[in-house]
């Protein structure tokens, strides 16, 4: 009986590997647009950033209103193309803990007594979706995985990470 369980506990194993690119695939679709909106929402309204950045005390609100845009749109874009993956996820995990450290810092303190705030609040799945991708990169539906195919099929010395299902 247990040789049996533990047989069909490898194939749901095996079978729920098949589902990483997939659900991979629709995550960076889903919050690339978002963060694509988030940005471009903060682009077209510039002034009206900055001047809640000025409020928040940053210096150089202007450029730190650019810089935070841009990285949303272009970084969402990226997410949608699956390009560059897991490099433009550090500036967008920068910009969410940011975003954190200063609009919602009242959350970020109460984060071992009263976590549900804290993950209530706007950047914590974009947050946790930078982090997922970080990890696990994109998945096989990406221009990363056609570029890492191609640049490690020539490479010679370099880990080649596995697409495979375990």
């Amino acid at each position: 009986m247990l040789t049996a369980l533990t047989k069909a506990y490898q194939y749901l194993i095996y079978l729920g590997g098949f589902l990483k690119s997939p659900l991979l695939l629709l995550c960076r679709l889903y919050w690339g647009v978002l963060f694509m909106g988030a940005g471009w929402g903060k682009l077209v309204e510039i002034d009206k950033f900055a001047d809640i950045l000025h409020k928040l005390n940053f210096p150089y609100e202007h450029f730190f209103a650019y810089l935070a845009a841009g990285t949303e749109f272009i970084g969402g874009l990226c997410l949608i193309l699956g390009f560059a993956s897991r490099l433009v996820a550090i500036p967008l995990i920068i910009t969410m803990i940011t975003a954190y450290a200063t609009a919602h810092v009242e959350s970020l303190r109460t984060f071992f007594y009263n976590p549900s705030t804290f993950v209530s609040e706007a950047p914590f799945n974009f947050l946790l979706i930078c982090l997922f991708i970080l990890a696990f990169g994109p998945g096989r539906f990406s221009l990363d995985y056609m570029i890492e195919k191609c640049l490690f099929n020539r490479a010679e010395g370099i880990p080649k990470h596995q697409h495979k299902p375990h």
